[in-house]
């Protein structure tokens, strides 16, 4: 009788160790398996801000413009019997530049929602750098070429350039290199699952980013 019982205790034993093991196996297994949202979200955060320090610098898209004007100006005197006039052939070429600073532009990151929002880019900051030759300069003692002359003739020059700007393609490649750029974020945020938006909507390609950004 005796030896039975001990035999049946010693196997309980067994049995107990055996579960132990079996329950401690399950919850590591568990433990290691087990999805840690948080750490995944921090990573994914880091990743997406890390990128978008390396978008964040200055584009810039360079032109070149040529131009030809002649200025005239007349002084009269004693009710129009007498004038004096001054002219100049003016040669100017200039060299311009179209730059947008990346830096500046404004993100929300929204972790929960997986979702990098664009608040705001910065307008384009255009310089133009003209250099001015005269030529044929006909001026006369009482009507002298002065100072006003030099700021209107400036002033004019960059009028002329700016409507010149606006109908060449230097803005629009200047916003297409913006948008290639924008796009780096774009692709990061596709490959990690997460959305893209701006203006409240989303944006799912390069193509949809450059129609969306017309600025």
């Amino acid at each position: 009788m005796l030896i039975p019982v001990i035999q049946a205790i010693g196997r309980s034993g067994k049995l107990l160790y055996l579960l132990i093991f079996v329950v401690l196996g399950v919850l590591a297994y568990r433990y290691f398996t087990s999805d840690k949202p948080t750490t995944t979200t921090e990573y994914n955060s880091d990743l997406i801000q890390e990128k978008i320090k390396s978008v964040g610098k200055l584009v810039v898209t360079e032109g070149h413009f040529a131009q030809v004007m002649t200025y005239k100006d007349q002084q009269k005197y004693l009710m129009d019997l007498l004038s004096f006039e001054k002219k100049a052939l003016i040669i100017i070429n200039a060299d311009v530049t179209v730059a947008y600073d990346l830096r500046q532009v404004k993100y929300d990151i929204d972790e929960k929602n997986k979702t990098i929002t664009i608040v705001s880019i910065p307008k384009e900051e255009i310089k133009i750098s003209p250099d001015i030759q005269f030529y044929d300069v006909e001026q006369s003692r009482m009507n002298p070429f002065t100072g006003d002359d030099y700021n209107k003739i400036n002033k004019k020059v960059k009028a002329d350039l700016a409507a010149k700007i606006e109908k060449s393609t230097l803005k629009s490649n200047a916003q297409n290199r913006l948008v290639s750029e924008l796009a780096k974020v774009l692709i990061l945020t596709n490959e990690m699952g997460w959305k893209l938006e701006y203006k409240n909507q989303v944006i799912e390609s390069e193509n949809e980013m450059g129609a969306t950004l017309k600025l």
